[in-house]
């Protein structure tokens, strides 16, 4: 969430002496590696195994959860996909840019107001908030700057 996209935000610019604007790059990277590969591992494990999500970050024992988190799965994967796909189709950038960043805003207000938080939902929320803020700055600038 952090070094991956960061890393390569760097080798970007000290080895292929990019001359794209920073948060270009930003965007760039964080929606291949936030939303593209993290969702696209997200959605394949909760359809694959959709018991980890029900209990470790909902906290859901009962089998009536798995279905909606099989779904939930797909639509990550989906968007993962889009994300990963954004390297060679720039323009796919800023709108996957937009979905994540309502995703993982209302997905980490979620968790906020969980009272009872679980060292998973912790993570969970610390990550999705942080992202969140990182895609907005890159929506935000690509909207009124680029």
């Amino acid at each position: 969430m952090l070094v991956l996209p960061t890393g390569s935000i760097y080798v970007e610019l000290s080895y292929f002496h990019s001359a794209t604007p920073l948060m270009l790059l930003v965007g760039k990277w964080f929606v291949f590696w936030s939303a593209g590969v993290r969702l696209l591992l997200a959605g394949l494990r909760q359809f694959f195994q959709p018991r980890f999500t029900a209990e470790e970050i909902f906290g859901i024992k009962s089998d009536d959860a798995l279905p909606l988190v099989r779904e939930l799965g797909v639509a990550n994967f989906a968007t993962g996909v889009v994300g990963v796909i954004s390297l060679a189709k720039p323009g796919f950038a800023l709108p996957v840019a937009i979905a994540a960043t309502i995703f993982y805003g209302i997905a980490g207000i979620r968790h906020v107001a969980e009272s009872d938080r679980t060292r998973n939902e912790n993570i969970a929320m610390i990550s999705d908030l942080f992202v969140f803020v990182v895609f907005g700055a890159y929506v935000a600038f690509s909207a009124f700057v680029a």
